[in-house]
């Protein structure tokens, strides 16, 4: 006897809270098994096992309440893996599609960025690809350093999470590249170090530039846990990310401290945007 026609056998509140044990992709895969199951797959009782167990703490820090619109508790579900602004707008919380993990994006205002309100170094402004008001551009400056906070109240427990830099850099862009920052991601119980270049791999550029900051780029290295710097990476909407490392969310509420940082650097450089840091469950 195959597992439908099993469950077919029960009654419906019965299915329903069986379903709910099992995941999303799970549920949607039994909506399509069979008509007689669908009511039980898509019901409150299983979709209200994968919102939250905070959920009208987040809908209280966002604006975009009275903007959802829902009908049951999988419409809300499937809204929020879309993404709602928080905390007046300087953050994104999302679900995880497929595990409901918590996700969550910094945007540029809510990070610390060294002289980031002094016009000569920084310039906020609007990006028609970003998913925040707005972003800031890097004009010059010699020393980049960038934290963000986030408390793992905001995240699922007893979850490993990446946290990554979200960027663009200009066609213009000047200085990224001469010597790799240091990344750190930092908890109350680990702290983690890394090093990454501010732009993708170009190996002509690389080379000259080797010539004038080989003996620091080593310096640099040396305090890699690994690797020789990580790269950006193009995503799918068009910015590119850095990972700055990775944390382990438990069972208490902790601080988690994400940095990127140019030690003792002393070239100017530029061309630089910054939306923010987004932290999301590692696959």
């Amino acid at each position: 006897m195959d597992t439908s026609r099993t469950l077919n056998m029960l009654p419906e509140d019965c299915i329903s809270t069986i379903v709910s044990l099992t995941s999303p992709p799970d549920a949607c895969r039994l909506m399509l098994a069979s008509s007689s199951l669908r009511s039980a797959a898509e019901s409150d009782i299983v979709w209200g096992r994968f919102l939250p167990h905070d959920l009208l703490n987040i809908l209280s820090r966002s604006h975009m309440t009275t903007q959802l619109n829902f009908s049951s508790k999988k419409d809300l579900y499937f809204q929020l893996c879309d993404s709602i602004l928080i905390d007046g707008g300087i953050r994104r919380f999302c679900l995880n599609k497929v595990s409901g993990k918590k996700c969550c994006v910094l945007s540029a205002r809510a990070l610390n960025i060294s002289l980031s309100n002094e016009p000569n170094h920084w310039t906020w402004t609007t990006h028609s690809t970003s998913r925040f008001s707005e972003v800031v551009v890097l004009k010059t400056i010699s020393n980049v350093e960038i934290e963000g906070i986030i408390n793992t109240e905001d995240l699922s427990s007893n979850t490993t999470y990446d946290a990554y830099l979200v960027i663009k850099v200009s066609d213009r862009s000047f200085g990224l590249d001469s010597i790799p920052s240091e990344t750190s991601v930092t908890t109350t119980d680990s702290s983690v170090t890394n090093t990454t270049y501010l732009c993708p791999q170009d190996n002509k550029k690389q080379q000259l530039e080797a010539l004038f900051f080989m003996n620091r780029r080593q310096l640099m290295e040396k305090r890699a846990v690994k690797g020789e710097g990580r790269r950006p990476i193009s995503r799918e909407d068009g910015w590119m990310e850095i990972e700055l490392g990775e944390f382990f969310g438990g069972e208490k509420s902790e601080v988690v401290k994400m940095k990127l940082t140019e030690v003792k650097g002393h070239q100017q450089k530029g061309g630089l945007t910054i939306e923010g840091i987004e932290v999301r469950p590692k696959c």
